[in-house]
């Protein structure tokens, strides 16, 4: 008895010449890190996001974060703004180095970090305790967060943005690339992603300096000798040349994904937004989304349960919306500065598959399935 095939959420799509990258690591024998592929994977990024960009290549877009908050010299005591409507990685990083994440809610137009709650936590912050180290601001699900209002805001105050495009390669903000508009950018090639190097992220720095530092601590923070000599704590954050050769492979398609990902959007637009009790994220003027997910938002938890349920019967992945930082237990006893905007996307807010493999037999399997309850 034929059974269906599972749909997921976001699956791997290699685009046919990754192969040709990956044997040429293996015939020159290239399989250690570094080596032509990393270097050309980053002039890859590099030219894609423009000139002025430096990329350094990594293990994970975590070790991304990791890196760019240490270049921004936080340390223990300090504390770190951060978007509470994102996934953990964005926030891990900051305790790994002792700092302490404030969280920051979202605003409707974007979901991203809210800039009026920005600013009031930062005067709240320099005004009881200190100025923040940092704002780690998020492009989430692809969708741009509002970059020169948070730029014009993080420059009043002199705090430095890292920003967190590791659901937005491919996504811009008034044409300029997403991962190269603020003081740090962060890529990942998590398998989830919009292209992937099986595991792997980017550091975006300004500066070749920047970038060379980077690439020092990523690399156990060796010193210049002939022997194994370090002054400083390292860490072994490089990506290797195979998966390199992964990543340049997925470089030449990127734009075919993010058509593919946009479709995906239109199709569910299309077929579901005739429904009152389902709605979702435009692009505000001047954001073009790379729209990794496709999100839904409905008209209660209720609803969004019995579809996810629904889905989950026919063996389709859909998941909810980020929980927010702050409502994590980890993170409960954080500062946060909320006014529910992300608890209430969280609470109906569901992720449809938006594979860019999807055939057109998965979409209206998929939709069917949710307007079975819908209908209902």
């Amino acid at each position: 008895m034929l059974t269906k095939t599972k749909i997921y959420l976001s699956s791997p799509h290699m685009g046919g010449s990754e192969q040709k990258f990956v044997n040429a690591a293996f015939d020159t024998n290239w399989i250690a890190p570094l080596g032509p592929n990393v270097d050309g994977f980053e002039k890859d990024i590099q030219d894609y996001l423009g000139d002025h960009t430096h990329v350094a290549v990594l293990s994970s877009g975590t070790a991304a974060i990791h890196l760019a908050l240490q270049l921004l010299n936080v340390s223990k005591g300090d504390e770190v703004l951060c978007q509470s409507f994102t996934f953990s990685a964005s926030a891990n990083p900051i305790v790994y180095l002792g700092a302490t994440p404030v969280f920051i809610d979202s605003e409707p137009d974007t979901w991203n970090i809210s800039p009026e709650l920005l600013e009031i936590a930062i005067r709240d912050r320099i005004e009881k305790y200190k100025k923040p180290k940092a704002i780690i601001a998020v492009h989430l699900y692809g969708m741009p967060y509002k970059v020169d209002e948070i730029n014009a805001i993080a420059k009043k105050y002199d705090i430095p943005v890292i920003e967190d495009s590791a659901e937005a390669l491919g996504s811009n903000y008034y044409g300029k690339p997403c991962g190269a508009l603020s003081d740090i950018g962060i890529l990942s090639f998590n398998g989830n992603k919009i292209i992937t190097t099986s595991g792997g992220g980017a550091l975006i720095a300004r500066t070749e300096a920047l970038k060379t530092k980077a690439v020092f601590l990523s690399t156990q923070a060796r010193d210049h000798a002939p022997h194994y000599e370090h002054s400083s704590i390292g860490y072994n954050y490089r990506m290797s040349n195979v998966l390199a050769g992964i990543g340049r492979g997925q470089m030449e398609v990127l734009d075919k994904r993010v058509a593919a990902r946009r479709q995906n959007f239109d199709f569910y637009k299309k077929h579901l937004s005739t429904y009152d009790s389902i709605s979702f994220l435009e692009e505000p003027e001047g954001c073009f989304s790379n729209r990794w997910i496709t999100c839904i938002i409905t008209d209660s938890f209720k609803l969004r349960e019995q579809i996810r349920l629904e889905l989950q019967l026919d063996d389709i992945e859909s998941r909810p919306l980020w929980k927010p930082m702050n409502m994590q237990p980890i993170f409960k006893d954080c500062l946060h500065f909320t006014d529910g905007t992300s608890e209430t996307l969280f609470d109906k807010g569901l992720c449809l598959p938006s594979g860019s493999n999807l055939t057109q037999e998965d979409l209206y399997r998929i939709l069917n399935t949710v307007t079975k309850t819908l209908d209902l």
